[in-house]
């Protein structure tokens, strides 16, 4: 069964740092695109960072800088390294997987709380 799970959230203060993990039980993960999205509340969810099945990164301009997304196919998962953490990322954290070659095949994790404090 497909199943996202996201972990790594918490609260920080600003300027702090927060690594947040994605385990993907999808098989062949090789063959999707990941990403990392956010919403806040009152907010619609938007995208944070992305990477191909090769490994190419786009990342969102509020993040671009600060926010490093990483892969490893071997354990199937995906990684967010957040640095100077802002009260504004304040978000829910939702881990994103999408078959390359059929993108009807779209996985959502069910997210973790991301808190910054000023």
């Amino acid at each position: 069964q497909v199943q996202l799970v996201e972990s790594g959230g918490g609260l920080v203060q600003a300027g702090g740092s927060l690594r947040l993990s994605c385990a993907a039980s999808v098989s062949i993960f090789s063959r999707y695109a990941m990403g990392w999205y956010r919403q806040a509340p009152g907010k619609q969810r938007e995208l944070v960072a992305t990477i191909t099945t090769g490994g190419s990164t786009n990342y969102a301009d509020a993040v671009k800088g600060r926010f490093t997304i990483s892969r490893d196919n071997a354990k199937n998962a995906v990684y967010l390294q957040m640095n100077s953490l802002k009260p504004e990322d304040t978000a829910v954290y939702y881990c994103n997987a999408v078959l390359v070659y059929n993108r009807s095949y779209n996985y959502w994790g069910q997210g973790t709380q991301v808190t910054v404090s000023s």
